[in-house]
């Protein structure tokens, strides 16, 4: 349970959480924002331009389907320029016009009716795949991980950064992805801690295996000394590697809200 505890306070859970987004409950309007913060994250761009982005996002009021196309291609571009997005800024402005069309023509721009008229965690992700171009398996894991428990047929398979961080920690040992999903779910029945859920612990594993594992930053990482990998056997305080103080964390979930689900 101590590696558990160190891993979620150190890390920080849930990536939806830290951006202020409230998914327990399944609200309609919520799950929506984690979409599209979803879409974001999903290209290969840093973690902090995505925060960013969506939150120029959130302060222009353009968190709905139908504000999306209110705004228009010109628009989007601005908002995405503005958060950093430059580098895909036309495409993602593109796409996200296409995907709003597509939900709100099949679904009623309600994801949760999406949800809903799926048959099965696999054709969940692909309707959700097939609401336009651009909407592939990354930002569908992405999206669906951290709805885990709250949709019933939202059931990804972990990424393979977390599956890395995972095997480090010694946490699990299949090589299947499908079989290190359930080794994961009995590590946290067995240690779950009050006020985290699952998919914050997932999610901690995806920001370790980003962050550190996949960069070897075996010396700085801050849970190395629970490392089966890492050469660093003791890792008692950040003091003992200032060049930890370097790398600020996602704020961790506020006490007073609930993430039980």
């Amino acid at each position: 349970m101590e590696l558990i505890k160190a891993l979620l306070d150190r890390m920080g859970g849930r990536f939806s959480v830290a951006l202020g987004i409230h998914l327990d409950q399944g609200d309609s309007q919520e799950v929506f924002k984690w979409f599209l913060a979803s879409i974001l994250y999903g290209a290969r761009i840093s973690e902090t331009i995505a925060n960013n982005t969506y939150r120029e996002f959130e302060r222009s009021g353009v968190l709905s389907p139908d504000r999306i196309l209110e705004t228009g291609w010109d628009g989007l571009v601005q908002i995405l320029d503005l958060g950093g997005y430059v580098r895909y800024d036309f495409k993602t402005a593109t796409k996200l016009l296409e995907v709003m069309a597509a939900l709100k023509e099949r679904f009623d721009g309600d994801l949760n009716v999406l949800h809903a008229q799926a048959q099965s965690p696999h054709d969940l992700e692909q309707k959700l795949m097939g609401l336009g171009r651009g909407i592939g398996q990354v930002t569908v894991n992405i999206f669906l991980r951290e709805l885990r428990d709250v949709w019933e047929k939202a059931g990804p398979l972990p990424q393979d950064l977390a599956v890395t961080a995972a095997r480090n920690l010694g946490l699990v040992q299949a090589e299947e992805r499908r079989e290190v999903l359930s080794e994961l779910r009995s590590v946290w029945k067995r240690q779950a801690l009050p006020g985290w859920s699952f998919a914050d612990f997932e999610s901690s594993l995806v920001r370790l295996g980003k962050d550190y594992c996949r960069r070897e930053k075996c010396a700085i990482c801050p849970v190395a000394g629970e490392c089966e990998r890492s050469t660093v056997t003791t890792h008692s305080s950040p003091e003992e590697f200032p060049e930890f103080l370097e790398f600020p964390r996602v704020p961790l979930p506020q006490k007073t809200q609930s993430r039980s689900k």
